[in-house]
């Protein structure tokens, strides 16, 4: 049987359209990865989709995986969920994807799937810390979460329906009889979430919730940059001095664009926005609010040295406007998640939105007492707090005023909702559990002390002393026994310590040991009394002559040997060493990669070894315990080095140990 040549002619044009849809898929994929490499995070799902709808694309979950995370990412974590479970199916989810699923799970009120995507993530004994920490306390709260669900609030909650739209409104703060606020209202679309950029506006506040929002007006067009992201602003109490945030113009990646500017108002209205010095050019710096008496200015930033994530900050401002350096507010209120919208209430509380603390949602609203020294912090309940994010608080009055949600049954992705606490609702509300007396816990810290160098052996006859650091006493001292263990001793909540073990033989060391954010949540108490022990692991350096030591993170500038800030902190910890260890003589080097000539590296390893010394010398020690020596290329660690990971490797100081 002959086949016609049109059948011939029919089969080559439907492989070639075949192949064309499968080149078109795949380069559709690639530009999605490109496009969320660079945290356009909504224009890479549209690519992903493209790619998704064709054919071409053989790794599917890795396709999946991508669009999970871009959901993700722009914070729209209910819509993540589907993508990570094919993720999962096809075997592409790596540990952290697992995590960041039990959060979409938990978003979505899937609480006893998140329960267990958690468990198995804990249980693959995750390396990063912060997160392993982060995900320890939300196993807590999902298995305590019927009890957080059962803290109901007999308060009003009412959209301010004039005032949303479908895009975003959040931020509310009052001045006067206008309520300020921020909204994605911009003509310029923020590649991050789809959504137009955030700005600052205005509206009359009416005599109830419905008659708020009608006629929206910019605030002020001295604040209002066209391509970037504008919002959170917090007022003076006179009202005429204005911090807000600006940034997220695309221009950097992963959105570490974010300042902290001061405006003032006078007879023109609002001045041009200028920059604060407290940011951090390299961090997020956001959400700021003024304390009652407007002295101090809280705010949140992901800086560098915080507790993990998000964290707020103060900083005190004097009469001329300028600020002191921040301060972080500690383990009580800040977590290794995300610590923001912090705003100080009519009754000199301080009220702040987390994903750290024990929680019905992504971010819940919460408020801290500080009674005798501790600070308590609280989850303020239904119908405040839901599955989804709930944030942004602000009264205008104690027991009235707005805050944000992106909850179901809103206009659009952020929303501003009042509430009224002070007029009875005819909702049927749920009883809350008798609260009854608090519950006492008492907390003791114990441990062990082993060898560093021989597999951890146990080392007994150590002396181990507990100094509380607010009053540089110990609280208690002993030796370890025969299997290196020590204490138990007792610790009081919120307070700092350090652990100083000193053994013959072996160097001297200090642990820091924190009690800030160790304490365990009422809600977590099942018993009217409880003890719990922390247990903290330290490992000793034996002495031996010629023995080296390398310092981690001692950097300098190119072709420079000035001690920087962030060296200096690592050198002072050398300090401390040579001061609980005074008959401790040691050579201190330093060493280059091999991109200059031998003479050059020469040289610039000795003026850093140098300078090094003089700043240890500048801190007490004396200058005949130590010798610089600068090696230049001639000790590289990574011999053929070609990355700048292997580069770095090799330009490090150590110390080596001369005589004890």
């Amino acid at each position: 049987m002959r086949i016609s040549t049109n059948y011939w002619l029919l089969t080559a044009l439907s492989l070639a359209v075949g192949l064309a849809g499968c080149n078109s898929a795949m380069q559709a994929y690639k530009t999605g990865v490109r496009q969320y490499e660079q945290g356009e995070y909504d224009l890479a799902l549209k690519s992903f989709q493209k790619a998704a709808d064709g054919k071409g694309v053989t790794d599917q979950g890795r396709l999946n995986y991508y669009m999970a995370e871009s959901y993700r990412l722009s914070n729209r974590f209910q819509q993540a969920a589907p993508f990570y479970q094919k993720a999962l199916d096809a075997g592409t989810i790596d540990a952290e994807g697992r995590m960041y699923y039990a959060y979409a799970l938990k978003a979505g009120g899937r609480y006893a799937e998140s329960l267990d995507q958690l468990n198995q993530y804990v249980q693959s004994k995750p390396t990063n810390k912060v997160n392993a920490e982060k995900a320890q306390r939300e196993l807590n709260t999902l298995r305590a979460i019927d009890i957080l669900s059962k803290k109901q609030n007999t308060i009003q909650i009412k959209n301010v329906a004039a005032l949303n739209s479908p895009g975003s409104e959040y931020a509310p703060v009052v001045r006067g009889d206008e309520l300020i606020f921020t909204a994605s209202r911009k003509e310029k679309i923020y590649k991050n979430n789809g959504l137009p950029m955030t700005g600052l506006y205005k509206s009359k506040i009416g005599q109830t919730p419905d008659e708020t929002g009608n006629n929206a007006q910019l605030l002020s067009s001295n604040v209002f940059a066209a391509d970037a992201n504008e919002g959170t602003a917090a007022f003076s109490k006179d009202g005429k001095t204005m911090i807000f945030a600006r940034g997220n113009n695309g221009k950097r990646k992963g959105g570490q664009d974010v300042d902290l500017f001061i405006s003032r108002f006078g007879e023109g209205g609002w001045s041009e926005a200028r920059r604060i010095g407290i940011s951090d050019s390299t961090a997020w710096d956001g959400c700021p609010a003024f304390s009652a008496d407007g002295r101090t200015l809280y705010f949140a930033s992901n800086r560098a040295g915080g507790v993990g994530g998000i964290d707020i900050y103060r900083t005190n401002m004097d009469a001329s406007g300028r600020f002191s350096r921040p301060v972080n507010m500690g383990r009580d209120i800040n977590t290794p998640g995300d610590d923001m919208f912090p705003y100080v209430g009519p009754d000199s509380r301080l009220y702040f939105a987390s994903d750290g603390h024990p929680g019905l949602g992504k971010l819940d609203l919460f408020v801290a007492t500080r009674s005798q020294g501790v600070i308590t912090v609280e989850n303020m309940g239904q119908p405040y707090n839901s599955p989804m994010d709930d944030f942004g608080l602000f009264m205008t009055e104690e027991g009235k005023g707005y805050f944000a949600s992106n909850r179901e049954g809103g206009k659009g992705d952020d929303d501003i909702y009042a509430f009224d606490a002070t007029t009875p609702t005819d909702t049927p509300i749920a009883e809350n559990p008798p609260a009854g007396a608090p519950k006492i816990v008492r907390y003791f810290l114990a441990g062990f002390v082993g060898d560093k160098n021989a597999d951890q052996a146990p080392l007994d006859s150590a002396k181990v002393s507990i100094i509380d650091e607010s009053t540089s006493q110990p609280i208690g001292s002993g030796v370890t026994q025969k299997p290196g263990t020590f204490g138990k001793y007792p610790l009081q909540e919120g307070k700092e310590y350090t652990i100083l073990v000193e053994r013959p033989g072996y160097l001297t060391k200090r642990e820091p040991f924190t009690m800030q954010g160790r304490s365990i949540p009422q809600i977590f108490l099942t018993k009217a009394e409880t003890d719990t022990t922390y247990n903290a692991i330290i490992l000793l350096d034996k002495v031996e002559l010629n023995k080296t030591f390398v310092l981690e993170n001692i950097y300098y500038d190119l072709d420079k040997f000035n001690i920087r800030p962030d060296a200096a902190e690592e050198l002072d910890k050398l300090v401390t060493i040579l001061k609980d260890n005074p008959t401790l003589k040691i050579e201190l080097s330093s060493h280059t990669d091999v991109r200059s000539s031998d003479a050059y590296n020469d040289r610039l390893s000795q003026n850093r070894a140098q300078s090094a010394v003089d700043y240890i010398v500048s801190k007490g020690i004396e200058a005949d315990r130590m010798v610089a020596k600068g090696y230049g290329e001639r000790q590289l660690v990574v011999k053929n080095a070609k990355t700048e990971e292997e580069h770095q490797r090799n330009r490090r100081t150590e110390f080596k140990i001369l005589g004890y």
